[in-house]
């Protein structure tokens, strides 16, 4: 009989509290920011624009936010 592997815990910190996830996809889940026009979760590249978060430039103009670019 094969034993389990043992879990690995994922920490993580947001707002000087920390978390302690079973897995990445849980810590991603609780965590990411949602963008404002689309309400994706925002995982990797976003864009932050006076405090609020978007997928990415489009949305961001499309919420009004003049100036914003994609970054490559």
């Amino acid at each position: 009989m094969r034993s389990s592997p043992a879990l690995r815990e994922v920490p993580a910190s947001s707002q000087r509290r920390v978390h302690v996830f079973d897995c990445f996809a849980c810590a991603i889940h609780r965590m990411a920011p949602i963008c404002e026009h689309c309400r994706v979760q925002v995982i990797g590249q976003g864009v932050e624009v006076d405090g609020q978060w978007y997928c990415g430039a489009h949305c961001a103009r499309a919420e009004g936010k003049a100036g914003i670019v994609d970054k490559v």
